[in-house]
């Protein structure tokens, strides 16, 4: 029989809400992103890891709270460093999240993006993954946007609503160039939006 591996959990403040971390012994397996107060955010986190307990966070979990802190005030953060325990997942869906995890603060990619550099045909399998992707912020799913500018889907609390005040965040402290991002759909959107509001607002 396979011991189960236990999961601990607490909660911290961040710019956008109280969020919610648990961790295993091998690293970070969730992270909850705000609901209408911390007892939702609790409830949440919990129905995710049944039996997980509340407790104060080692030093490398404390050290990814710092990091998802700093990166939602507007810091420029890499947390790709940050150790995830993935284990149980599908392979698939690692290999997303793994990508998905080299896309920079205020850089964007679409689904179709990823799915062609894993080599796969379709993007649906890759907006499957995103969508029960366990760890928002240091998998940076809200970075995964859909194909002419649109923003796609965004399964957390706040859907939509919650992807735009990420993505609006990120890009407040980075400059509106291109990048390699652009022809992909990401950044190229988001600067034809700001040169027509400049140029409405000069007329």
């Amino acid at each position: 029989m396979v011991k189960e591996t236990a999961v601990s959990f607490t909660l911290f403040n961040t710019a956008i809400g109280r969020c919610a971390i648990a961790w295993s012994e091998r690293g970070v397996v969730g992270v909850q992103l705000p609901g209408r107060d911390a007892a939702a955010t609790r409830a949440a986190l919990l129905r995710r890891h049944p039996g997980a307990r509340e407790a104060a966070p080692p030093d490398e979990v404390a050290r990814a709270i710092d990091g998802i802190v700093a990166l939602i005030a507007g810091e420029r953060r890499d947390l790709a460093d940050i150790v995830l325990d993935l284990d149980g997942l599908p392979e698939f869906n690692r290999r997303v999240y793994a990508l998905a995890r080299t896309i920079k603060p205020g850089a964007t990619l679409t689904y179709g993006a990823i799915a062609a550099q894993l080599g796969e045909p379709d993007a649906r399998g890759v907006g499957e993954a995103m969508g029960r992707n366990p760890c928002p912020i240091i998998v940076p799913c809200h970075r995964v946007v859909a194909a002419g500018g649109k923003f796609g889907g965004f399964s957390a609390p706040g859907g939509i609503a919650t992807k735009r005040r990420l993505l609006a965040i990120e890009a407040a402290q980075t400059q509106a160039e291109p990048t390699l991002f652009d022809r992909y759909g990401g950044l190229e959107f988001e600067l034809r939006r700001s040169g027509a509001k400049t140029r409405r607002d000069r007329g």
